[in-house]
């Protein structure tokens, strides 16, 4: 009888295991779901900061250009390039009107002293690029910044706002 009692009291080997396994197998899913949990936390804890910061450096850049529409600069119209582009494979031409926005009438006097050295930079500059680099989007936008660096560059105190085409065709010869 005291074996009985004995074997009653001490759990067969399966049944250990199982209780055991049980065990193990709650503590593991309640530690999936905190690390799942903190790991989403802290996603969205750093996006969210990345989202915000971003949505008001949009916000900053709308505000930027309508300031800079409501102060529109002194229209000095630069006249019409026509370049050979540097394609490789077969002969084109671009014809550009190039207009820049001057800061003030100071810098309008100087653009005329310097006319012919602006007008040099920007074929020079024109004479430098492939029609691929011209049918983009962005492509136009770097070349109105290259404009208006070259110019500024020329200018002993810059003043060229912004860059605008007029009329810009590339034909192949």
């Amino acid at each position: 009888m005291a074996e009985e009692e004995k074997q009653e009291q001490v759990p067969a080997e399966g049944e250990e295991q199982k209780g055991g396994g049980k065990k193990k197998l709650i503590l593991l899913v309640v530690l999936l779901l905190i690390l799942g949990g903190g790991g989403f936390a802290a996603y969205k804890f750093v996006f969210a900061k990345r989202q915000k910061v971003s949505q008001e450096k949009q916000a900053q850049k709308i505000i930027e250009e309508i300031k800079a529409t409501e102060n529109v600069g002194i229209m000095f119209d630069l006249g019409t390039f026509t370049v050979n582009l540097a394609d490789k494979d077969i002969e084109r031409y671009l014809r550009i009107s190039i207009v820049l926005e001057l800061k003030n009438q100071k810098v309008q006097q100087e653009v005329q002293k310097r006319l012919p050295e602006i007008k040099d930079a920007i074929i020079t500059l024109l004479l430098t690029k492939r029609s691929s680099d011209l049918k983009t989007p962005e492509g136009i936008e770097f070349l109105k910044e290259e404009i208006a660096k070259r110019v500024n560059a020329i200018l002993p105190l810059g003043g060229v706002k912004n860059v605008y085409f007029t009329d810009f065709i590339i034909q192949t010869g």
